[in-house]
């Protein structure tokens, strides 16, 4: 399948940081790539340097075929970008916004008109076209940041954290329009998130921590990786009860949200064996099927943490200020 990024090696530093870290991976034409990871892991500062707002330190990218170093010009020509923050104006309408991005682009006025009505049916905002940003809710803002992201007919799409903020009604009609996109205009989305939901939605899932990818497969392989059921125990002393049932079953136990918990295979039939050879009191027994928290948490050792985002801070501010500069 042809891929509309190529990632070699890509690494970008700030001074003694190192914020993304040789990073390498393919994105497929019309595919939803998700870049998971916390706060800090290196996906806005990754994104951005696809997008052409950094310079990488070292390594190599192409988007849409074209070098994000040697011909940055054609690769913003090629892609759209929705921000964590919304960058609308709010003084103009939904249309004059849309207008505004088609005219900087260089877009035939006669075809800004057209794809400008195409884009707010689309998202649903006909009937508010004429109205100013500065009244729309978040979901009807984010909504808009997509349809201008699309206006001038980009093969990829980047979407940095787009739901942050939005609630669960606005959240799914995105991902919508998201996967309508994918599938009508053959649009390659690259998604960057936190929330697991938004990660089994995508086709693929890079998972991305301090900076490096530490795997890369579809939803259902990393799952699969992981092996058998997920069985949680909880009891009065959950460190006694961890380290015996390492030593009894030969297995690696990790306690996580008070619970003692543990991969293994046809968990159903292993649990009476369990609180059979278990000295130690147990509460509750409960199995479940591996998620994508389960392999966060067996990939990086820890759960998915607010962390330091005084880089990704840093990352967005960069794009407020630049990105519209460089058409």
């Amino acid at each position: 399948m042809p891929s509309n990024i190529q990632v070699n090696e890509l690494s970008k530093k700030f001074k003694d940081i190192t914020a993304v870290d040789k990073v390498s991976f393919e994105v497929n034409k019309s595919e939803i790539f998700g870049f998971l990871g916390p706060n800090g892991a290196g996906k806005t500062t990754t994104i951005s340097m696809l997008c052409t707002l950094l310079k990488p330190s070292a390594g190599t990218a192409l988007v849409g075929g074209y070098d994000i170093i040697s011909d940055p010009g054609n690769v913003r020509k090629e892609i759209g970008i929705v921000f964590q923050d919304t960058t609308l104006d709010e003084r103009l309408t939904a249309r004059e916004n849309l207008t505004f991005h088609g005219e900087l682009y260089g877009m035939p006025r006669a075809e800004i008109g057209e794809r400008a009505d195409a884009l707010l049916t689309r998202v649903g905002l006909t009937a508010r076209a004429g109205d100013p940003v500065a009244v729309f809710s978040g979901g009807m803002r984010r909504r808009l940041e997509l349809a201008r992201g699309l206006m001038h007919k980009p093969a990829v799409l980047f979407l940095d954290e787009p739901t942050i903020g939005l609630d669960p009604q606005s959240r799914r009609n995105l991902w919508d329009y998201a996967r309508s996109l994918r599938d009508s205009e053959g649009v390659t989305i690259f998604l960057s998130t936190h929330y697991m939901d938004e990660a089994e939605a995508c086709d693929r899932i890079a998972v991305i921590d301090y900076g490096e990818i530490i795997a890369l497969d579809t939803p259902d392989a990393h799952k699969s990786a992981l092996g058998g059921d997920v069985v949680s125990v909880t009891g009065p002393d959950l460190e006694v009860l961890s380290s015996e049932i390492a030593q009894t079953f030969d297995i690696e136990p990790r306690i996580e949200n008070e619970k003692v918990e543990f991969n293994i295979q046809q968990g159903a039939n292993f649990i009476p064996t369990l609180l059979d050879k278990l000295d130690q009191p147990v509460d509750s027994v409960s199995l479940r099927h591996p998620t994508l928290d389960d392999v966060f948490v067996s990939l990086t050792g820890h759960q998915i943490r607010d962390g330091d985002i005084s880089t990704t801070e840093k990352m967005r501010n960069v794009q407020r200020t630049g990105f519209g500069r460089r058409h």
